[in-house]
């Protein structure tokens, strides 16, 4: 038996819901463990930027665009 499309979202849905949960109690555990250390956090904003280019636009223009194309 195959699932309709409708079941298989349901069940997407079903299973980050309850996977959610789980998930964000990972996370608040990480934040909660992780310690600065300038020279990373330094060295990464370095990184940021030497090799950063500045955005001239949010790109919601260009996300518009994509879903106009979608749509038609």
């Amino acid at each position: 038996m195959t699932m309709t499309d409708e079941e298989k979202i349901r069940l997407w849905v079903e299973t980050w819901r309850r996977a959610g949960p789980a998930l964000e109690r990972i996370r608040a555990e990480e934040l909660r463990v992780w310690r600065y250390d300038p020279v990373i956090v330094d060295a990464l904003f370095e990184i940021g930027c030497r090799f950063a280019v500045p955005r001239t636009t949010s790109g919601l223009v260009e996300q518009q665009r994509l879903f106009r194309k979608l749509i038609l």
